[in-house]
């Protein structure tokens, strides 16, 4: 059975058990301050769309994800990450789920994060397994409080000169209730997949996108020099689509995200955390 499908009872009692055990963060702010979950750097993406998609300027697409507020992620990452969504200024920012481990208070350590991170055609987001775990109400609530709008199995469009773009959001592929009927039903010409998993790509049933955007996997969050995974998300389309970008025949590509926070220990390991920018042209 993957991680995914855990029984969320039995998933909750073993993230409050190793809450308890990771001393309310001191190890998360240890390990950041000797190199142990490394530092958040930027990692660019060109995306070409065909002749008759193409935009009148290029446009600028932020995406993060997996932040995983609680004691596992120091929370001077989410400092790193914010100031280099500054720097970058993308056109639109768009979040991936996994704000949380083991309990919705930890959404507080990123409240300042949530409300500063900006960018002038919005912030959308999605929620992850951790979210549905934990108690997704809440973790919505304070994505809607920060004025970022959550999307579940629904599209928006992006204002001018972009109209003909749509971020569509799906519903967490595993733990939630997601239909990618209703998330591309109203979506424009050009169409921005953003799902927290790539086991979000088994729910298409002919749908196309021109760039998806995933998370979840960490990149195996501890890796060999390589990049080769020691740990493999549960899903199969997250252990055959673990970091980097995946042509995909019939569609735009796939760029899947080593996100920013850990899961279940304070530690990366030739997995740093990133800002994916990716720009459609």
């Amino acid at each position: 059975m993957s991680k995914a499908k855990r029984n969320p009872l039995v998933q909750g009692a073993t993230e409050r058990l190793l809450g308890a055990l990771l001393a309310g963060g001191v190890a998360a702010r240890l390990s950041y301050r000797l190199g142990g979950l490394g530092r958040v750097g930027v990692t660019r993406h060109d995306i070409a769309l065909p002749p008759a998609l193409r935009l009148e300027r290029p446009l600028r697409i932020g995406f993060a994800s997996d932040f995983h507020a609680g004691p596992t992620t120091a929370p001077a990452l989410f400092d790193e990450l914010l100031a280099l969504i500054r720097r970058e200024a993308p056109d639109v920012l768009l979040l991936g789920g996994d704000y949380v481990s083991f309990a919705t208070h930890h959404i507080d350590a990123l409240r300042n994060f949530l409300r500063d991170a900006r960018a002038p055609l919005g912030t959308f987001a999605v929620l992850g397994n951790h979210d549905v775990w934990n108690g997704r109400v809440p973790i919505e609530a304070a994505l809607r409080d920060a004025g970022i709008e959550v999307l579940v199995n629904r599209s928006a469009r992006l204002p001018g000169p972009f109209g003909a773009v749509s971020i569509c959001g799906i519903d967490d592929p595993w733990l939630g209730q997601p239909s990618a009927d209703a998330t591309f039903a109203q979506a424009g010409p050009v169409r921005i997949y953003l799902m927290h998993s790539p086991d979000g790509l088994h729910l298409l049933d002919g749908q196309q996108f021109a760039l998806g955007l995933a998370g979840h996997t960490h990149g195996g969050q501890i890796a060999l020099r390589d990049g080769t995974p020691l740990f493999h998300a549960g899903g199969p389309w997250s252990r055959e689509h673990n970091y980097g970008r995946f042509e995909l025949p019939g569609n735009g590509p796939l760029v899947v995200s080593r996100g920013v926070g850990c899961s279940a220990i304070p530690l990366r390991l030739n997995a740093d955390p990133e800002l994916l920018i990716c720009t459609l042209a």
